[in-house]
């Protein structure tokens, strides 16, 4: 019986050595095919990484306990056939050491394949991160392939990105604009300047006309750098705002005094001026108003008309300025609130614009929970609606500043 065991032991050997060959074959047959079939399925449905690692886990496990129960079998089919008891547990513990190690061994190497393909996305993500720089942020992420968690994740990493290189866009624009606003002035200065070192100190009028303008570009330079340093402040949520409750219709009062001393050439009138309470920070909003009358006065013709209202509807106050302008054409109206954009550059220059005045007016409309509608057309004028929110009812009226 010794004899018997042995010579199944070593036929055993040999299927087993068979077995491998032929499974062996059948990996380098069917590979691709089963990789094609398992990215084909993974793209087009969502698995999570959860749901594949308790996958791969069922799979190894469903793996080694057939391996196991093959053994048993083929070790009990043993027994019945030989009757004999006293060789069965060796036999068992023999076949199960051995399928235990092919169990082992593929366990290994599936187990390896698996990882290598779920860490490949992370593998491919970390190459890509380390070639990112402020200098080079159009590298993307690749979001193609599986979809899971990294997916997702990736989206959301080339999402930040584009948000990280428009803003850098956008702070580059700004220097550039900034810098070529403040060249003009300096420009003007300092010929001036040389102006009078060569001949103002002996020609009266030379001295006045550029004392004139140096005064005037310094009062422009002013300007335009209080207006950069209030954006910049708000960028960095360091520009205060003080709200109290008070009645907005004194503050369109006072413009519509303030605009009709000033301004004779325009028609200024106001339909509608409900007591309306709003809790904002009175400076910031009359400054907000304020800059859409002064582009109303600016680009209405001699004569024209200029209507400020204010009304109430749905819990919001609303301020309504209408002009019969020159109007927006549809190209330039989405870029209005841009820092530095002009719809008509040589008519603004010559203003005395900066093209800061809309982009602070937007910045503080909306750091008061409010909204801005434009509606323009060219040679018909301008309309230009600012919601903000009213009082809530039953809120004390309180003072004091709060940074936003």
């Amino acid at each position: 019986m010794r004899n018997k065991f042995v010579l199944f032991m070593v036929n055993l050997f040999k299927m087993i050595k068979a077995l491998l060959i032929i499974l062996s074959a059948v990996f380098k047959v069917f590979s691709r095919l089963i990789h094609h079939l398992f990215k084909t399925i993974t793209n087009k449905l969502r698995f999570s990484i959860t749901f594949k690692i308790t996958a791969t886990y069922v799979f190894l496990f469903l793996l080694i306990f057939s391996l196991m129960s093959v053994g048993i079998t083929v070790s009990f089919s043993f027994y019945i056939k030989n009757n004999e008891p006293e060789y069965y547990v060796l036999f068992l513990a023999t076949i199960l050491v051995i399928f235990n190690i092919i169990g082992l061994v593929s366990i290994i190497f599936f187990g390896s394949k698996a990882s290598r393909r779920l860490l490949a996305p992370i593998k491919v993500m970390t190459g890509t991160v380390k070639q990112i720089s402020i200098n080079a942020l159009d590298k993307k992420l690749d979001v193609s392939g599986s979809k899971d968690e990294l997916k997702d994740l990736a989206k959301t990493f080339n999402d930040m990105l584009d948000r990280i290189q428009k803003s850098v866009e956008q702070q580059n624009q700004f220097v550039s604009d900034a810098s070529h606003e403040l060249r003009t002035p300096i420009a003007v200065i300092q010929g001036y300047a040389d102006l009078l070192n060569r001949w103002g100190k002996n020609d009266p009028r030379v001295l006045e006309e550029s004392i004139s303008a140096i005064k005037s570009e310094a009062v422009s330079m002013k300007s335009l750098v209080e207006k950069l340093l209030f954006l910049a402040r708000g960028d960095k949520n360091t520009q205060r705002v003080e709200k109290t409750d008070f009645l907005l219709s004194e503050v369109i009062n006072e413009i519509l005094k303030e605009t009709r001393l000033i301004d004779k050439s325009h028609h200024i009138l106001s339909e509608q001026n409900e007591d309306l309470i709003i809790h904002a920070d009175q400076k910031l909003i009359k400054e907000a108003v304020r800059i859409f009358m002064d582009n109303s006065i600016k680009f209405t013709p001699a004569g024209g008309t200029i209507k400020l209202n204010l009304y109430g509807k749905n819990k919001r106050a609303f301020i309504s300025i209408e002009d019969t302008g020159i109007g927006i054409s549809r190209e330039d109206l989405p870029h209005i609130f841009n820092r530095f954009y002009r719809a008509d550059k040589s008519r603004t220059k010559s203003s005395g614009g900066t093209g800061l005045g809309l982009a602070i007016a937007k910045w503080i409309i909306d750091n008061h929970h409010g909204k801005i509608d434009v509606w323009s057309e060219l040679n018909a004028g301008t309309v230009v609606r600012i919601g903000l929110p009213l009082k809530a009812t039953g809120k004390s009226a309180t003072g004091g500043g709060s940074r936003v």
